[in-house]
């Protein structure tokens, strides 16, 4: 999945198409995207994205970060197998300029002083940064935290460096989503492309006991996968896993996360997976790119507190006691979505709320939020966030949350009814 994203992904010159360019560069989104954006599900509108694959395999590479005057940015960077390794940003590095080295595995040579060193586990990577951005009023003093980034070979430090152009190869696939791609190869085409990438991009250690049961078929890392010397009886059991994963995954969805009050609070095993080899699968078919959940956790519900499946033809609140708001170092936001996560356009162009807006609190320090189709009066319109008249989703989202958000302490509060 992450080699047929990243073959598409650069198999595009810059500015053609949002997110996509050469290895070794940023692209920016300048813009939160539009209700009739669908290359990707459940988009934020709380920061501008930055992406750029890196390729490792002629050295390390240095990212270079401005100073973001305080601002809340992240540039979590994830290996081959989707494990983040590492995430400069204000939570760990902070918020002034820096320079990290991306080393490749192996690497034994010297960086200047003032870089810091950072090892990748896979000699390509992909970093899918974040800046906190305040609504489109904000957009002017985000741009140049964006252009600020930079990426440089470490043989080129302190030299003028341009990417290299980008050959466009026509036999990459640039319509079909990666997910889709990924789904419907044949068993026997899916083993034997992991057994190409796994003589570049290594296993575990810890994944020694599924590579033994691998080699018994004859499916080794860096080894031509036979496929037409296979027994037919193999052939046809692979092409059946492939089919049975998928089914695996599908039922594998509801239950990524603990359930607590409606809510699915995905905060364990989130962006790093060691031997989950199911979740990690699933949420690469589901969410591929997720977050550790030290910086952020993603609280997702399609149900009221009741179990109640949301629906525009209710009015609904979510009310968080005066102690009992999210806890998020950074900040938090609400965002409404149709079933399958994307944006459902509404006359005030309205799709999140969050502590960054002008709320209005009740005497008593708490906050209400109200999700409904007509607008609740001219008082209440801050706390308004539009539904439609059909199914949808909330997602809750607190960037570095604290720590009784990770360990449970903190639950989000039920969606509920208003009758």
């Amino acid at each position: 999945m992450m080699d047929v994203t990243r073959r598409q992904m650069t198999n595009s010159a810059a500015g053609q198409q949002v997110g996509f360019g050469p290895m070794n560069t940023f692209t920016h989104m300048r813009a939160f995207p539009p209700p009739e954006f669908k290359a990707v599900p459940w988009a934020n509108l709380d920061t501008l994205y930055s992406l750029a694959w890196l390729d490792l395999t002629e050295g390390p590479l240095i990212i270079s970060t401005p100073d973001t005057g305080d601002r809340y940015y992240l540039l979590p960077i994830q290996d081959m197998w989707t494990d983040v390794f590492a995430v400069p940003g204000k939570r760990t590095s902070g918020t002034q300029a820096g320079h990290f080295a991306v080393v490749p595995p192996g690497w034994q040579g010297e960086l200047p002083a003032d870089v810091s060193r950072i090892q990748a586990t896979t000699p390509m990577a992909w970093v899918i940064g974040r800046t906190q951005t305040d609504g489109v009023h904000d957009y002017a003093s985000v741009h140049p935290v964006q252009d600020g980034f930079g990426i440089t070979p470490l043989s080129h430090l302190g030299q003028s460096w341009e990417p290299v152009p980008v050959a466009v190869d026509p036999a990459v696939d640039m319509t079909t989503p990666p997910v889709a791609q990924v789904n419907h190869m044949p068993g026997t085409d899916f083993f034997a492309y992991a057994a190409e990438l796994m003589s570049v991009h290594l296993p575990h250690a810890t994944d020694w006991s599924i590579l033994e049961r691998m080699r018994r078929i004859g499916l080794e890392p860096g080894k031509p996968f036979e496929t037409q010397t296979l027994d037919l009886g193999i052939k046809q059991a692979m092409d059946r896993a492939a089919a049975d994963g998928q089914e695996a995954m599908r039922a594998k969805v509801p239950t990524l996360a603990p359930l607590v009050n409606g809510w699915q609070v995905p905060a364990e095993t989130m962006g790093v997976y060691g031997n989950h080899y199911l979740k990690r699968a699933t949420l690469a078919m589901v969410g591929l790119g997720s977050n550790p959940p030290e910086d952020a956790i993603y609280p997702l519900t399609f149900t009221d507190g009741d179990g109640n499946a949301l629906d525009g033809e209710h009015d609904y609140q979510l009310r968080f006691d005066a102690q009992n708001l999210p806890p998020a170092g950074a900040f938090w936001s609400l965002t409404l979505y149709d079933h399958k996560g994307f944006q459902i356009p509404n006359h005030l162009n309205r799709y999140a709320l969050g502590d960054r807006d002008p709320l209005r609190r009740e005497p008593d320090g708490s906050l209400e939020l109200l999700i409904q189709h007509q607008d609740p009066g001219q008082e209440r319109t801050p706390n308004w966030l539009p539904s439609p008249l059909g199914a949808f989703a909330l997602f809750l989202r607190l960037y570095e949350p604290r720590v009784q958000a990770l360990d449970g302490t903190w639950q989000p509060p039920a969606v509920r009814r208003v009758e």
